[in-house]
């Protein structure tokens, strides 16, 4: 009896045509679209906030961090995008007025000492939620696809943490750097 129902639904969306992109829309659960939109977000705030430290800050540590941030949730989010076009789902322009905050926070610090810490510690906090983001969404997501894109995003959320965990910039060694490099 389930074989059925799932061939009639595939019929069903099979004959919808040019309306399937609406009706797979409309089946996305509201965890699934919540967490495209908060990740987009959080790739915007991170893209802004690596470029930020490679003009402010001191370390040369904390600049290639910044470097390494912006190449890989550039990626990510061209990923989150694609996803979001194929599911319909509309995504915010820029980071959550939170996020913007947080970054203009640390930047009032440029120029002092103080930027690289602050910055180190609000990347750990800001990499932290989005791995607990990313975990809800592995157990509990409803779409396939992002539940997908949430698991091939989580290794690298992992690795950016652990880039800044403590406060302390670390740089993997497969970047050239060496752990006597720290802020």
């Amino acid at each position: 009896m389930r074989k059925r129902s799932v061939a009639a639904a595939v019929a069903a969306v099979a004959l919808c045509g040019t309306a399937a992109p609406h009706a797979f829309a409309q089946q996305l659960a509201g965890q699934d679209r919540k967490f495209l939109v908060q990740v987009h977000q959080g790739n915007l705030a991170e893209i802004a906030a690596g470029q930020d430290a490679g003009r402010h800050a001191r370390s040369e540590c904390v600049k290639q961090v910044g470097a390494v941030l912006v190449r890989d949730h550039t990626k990510l989010d061209a990923d989150v995008k694609t996803l979001a076009g194929k599911l319909n789902v509309r995504l915010p322009a820029s980071p959550s007025a939170q996020q913007k905050r947080q970054l203009a926070a640390v930047q009032a610090k440029a120029g002092t000492p103080a930027y690289d810490t602050a910055w180190l510690r609000v990347q750990e906090a800001g990499h932290r939620q989005t791995l607990a983001l990313i975990d809800r969404e592995i157990k509990t997501g409803k779409n396939s696809q992002v539940v997908a894109a949430a698991r091939n995003a989580r290794p690298v959320v992992a690795m950016h943490l652990n880039m800044v965990r403590q406060g302390t910039c670390h740089m993997p060694a497969h970047t050239g750097m060496t752990g006597a490099n720290r802020q």
